[in-house]
């Protein structure tokens, strides 16, 4: 992950996610994701070699986590981060939101 630092927003009057700032960035590997699942759903349908089916369901696996992790890195840099600088009830509450965001990943 990397840091960043960035004044804290008012969610009430900036409510843009916060990725909003690399959303060009996640919308591009999201393609790309689509892309992936359509190619496995051609190898499927043309009864591609299983082994090379389940190499390419790896590689989307893969790609989707990175997209995960990428949203997550967002998440913590901006709307837990400015949640914990103006404190509170509100912070302890992102905080355990992302807590349970980061067990939902690691069961997945």
């Amino acid at each position: 992950m990397h840091s960043r630092h960035r004044t804290p927003r008012n969610p009430e009057e900036d409510p843009m996610a916060g990725y909003h700032d690399d959303k060009d960035r996640l919308l591009r590997r999201l393609r790309r994701v689509e892309g992936q699942i359509r190619g496995l759903q051609r190898m499927v349908d043309t009864d591609t070699y299983c082994i090379d089916t389940l190499t390419q369901v790896s590689a989307a696996t893969k790609a989707l986590q990175s997209v995960a992790l990428q949203l997550l890195d967002s998440h913590l840099a901006h709307c837990v981060h400015d949640a914990i600088a103006a404190g509170g009830a509100e912070a302890d509450a992102k905080v355990a939101e992302a807590t349970q965001a980061i067990a939902r990943l690691m069961r997945a």
